[in-house]
């Protein structure tokens, strides 16, 4: 198997995982996270597809962050509820921050490896792409598992409510 067809499967794999996820998680903004981010893993399949075919991809302009945060906003009142994850999402939160961990490191290599400048742009949007996804799920579980130091690691302040730096 080579690293195109790797790709495919680890982007496949993604796919089967997130939609799972997303169907059994309860907590809202966390089901809609696996949502959104499995449109996005369906897209980076299109795209390693396209190249294992041998046709032209087109790189898209697309930030993860960006969607999630609109997601968030839009959820913004379930979110500030009292928020109970059970021990099952906090576990497909893990698994899904090793997942992007390990396909962030991947396609890093593949960049390394790429053949073509089309290829290389390709593997490092989806490296970018996969370190964004990671930060989500990091993120989503440090709140869901700690929603009171998140809340006072993601605002940078100090117990007395000050920042130093602000």
């Amino acid at each position: 198997m080579n690293a195109i067809e790797i790709a495919k499967k680890m982007e496949t794999d993604a796919i089967s995982f997130y939609t799972e996820a997303a169907r059994k998680t309860k907590y809202p903004a966390g089901k809609k996270m696996f949502e959104t981010i499995t449109v996005d893993e369906k897209r980076h399949l299109e795209m390693v597809t396209k190249l294992l075919k041998g046709l032209d991809v087109q790189i898209q302009d697309v930030h993860p962050m960006k969607n999630i945060r609109t997601v968030f906003e839009k959820m913004k009142a379930e979110m500030m509820q009292k928020v109970e994850a059970t021990s099952d999402e906090l576990e497909a939160f893990k698994i899904a921050m090793q997942m992007e961990k390990e396909g962030l490191d991947f396609y890093r290599t593949l960049v390394l490896q790429a053949k073509t400048e089309k290829e290389r742009l390709l593997f490092e949007k989806l490296a970018g792409e996969e370190q964004q996804h990671y930060d989500i799920f990091s993120n989503t579980y440090n709140f869901l598992s700690d929603t009171g130091n998140w809340f006072m690691w993601d605002e940078y302040s100090i117990v007395d409510g000050g920042t130093p730096w602000a």
